[in-house]
């Protein structure tokens, strides 16, 4: 008869709490090496704007005239693609998932003058 270990050795050895190996060995004991090789999805809704949808998106994006604000985005998809979603989850969306920034100059102050900033670029960049 096999001689058996104790977790903690175990633990050590592949730099894993006991309580991980203790997790493993109990899964393996319940429902064999399928048990313990399966792969659970996180839970949350199903993403809103998917496949063709996104690639528009996509697409639109790369147009260097863009979109200037995540409102016009949402409005642009309830519109074109109508998917109604909303403001935060488009921020999030372009944001996060796309990795995406809105096509938007940096504002200008109108008591600029062109020829102090032209004398800036020379002398000081």
């Amino acid at each position: 008869m096999a001689k058996r270990r104790p977790v903690g050795s175990l633990a050590l050895r592949l730099g894993r709490d006991e309580a991980t190996i203790t997790r493993w060995i109990r899964k393996y004991k319940d429902g064999g090496r399928l048990s313990l090789l399966s792969v659970k999805h996180a839970p949350g809704k199903v993403s809103s704007v998917k496949g063709e949808e996104l690639e528009q998106l996509k697409e639109r994006l790369k147009d260097p005239q863009g979109f200037h604000s995540y409102g016009q985005i949402q409005q642009w998809l309830s519109s074109k693609l109508e998917v109604n979603i909303a403001y935060k989850t488009v921020y999030q969306l372009i944001r996060y998932k796309l990795g995406a920034k809105l096509k938007v100059p940096r504002p200008k102050s109108l008591k600029q003058h062109p020829e102090s900033q032209s004398h800036f670029k020379k002398n000081f960049l």
